[in-house]
């Protein structure tokens, strides 16, 4: 996750597509920022439930991958997001993954959505990941 945020290494490709992209990494934290364009809108012009999912599973799925062993990898079982407010366009978001508990077979982290400038809460998220030898 270091080497993704220093661009020693590509960032997730699914931050490409949906407009965010890594900005910070802890042990057991990791931040995302993004904008949300026209190109993820449903059709009645909001932003898809779908760009708050995929903001929220990256940060908290990668929060929980910085608590791995070398040769671990993990994958999502289940996560939840609840939206509060909805995201303009254009606005820049920031979206942070906490682990809440990194055991051996599962990861645990929650996730806040938030206006970069203007601190407002957009969305929350919950996450169970799967750890599993690589």
């Amino acid at each position: 996750m270091q080497d993704m945020q220093a661009g020693r290494l590509g960032g997730p490709p699914i931050g490409e597509t949906l407009g965010f992209r890594l900005v910070s990494v802890a042990c057991g934290e990791v931040a995302f920022e993004g904008v949300a364009k026209a190109g993820v809108t449903n059709p009645m012009g909001g932003v898809h439930g779908g760009w708050y999912g995929a903001i929220l599973d990256s940060c908290m799925g990668c929060a929980v991958m910085t608590m791995l062993a070398r040769g671990q990898i993990y994958t999502t079982l289940e996560y939840k997001v609840n939206i509060t407010r909805p995201v303009p366009l254009g606005l820049i978001v920031r979206a942070v993954g906490r682990v809440s508990h990194a055991g051996r077979k599962t990861g645990v982290a929650t996730g806040e959505l938030r206006g970069a400038e203007n601190g407002k809460l957009y969305a929350t998220g919950s996450t169970t990941c799967l750890i599993m030898d690589g």
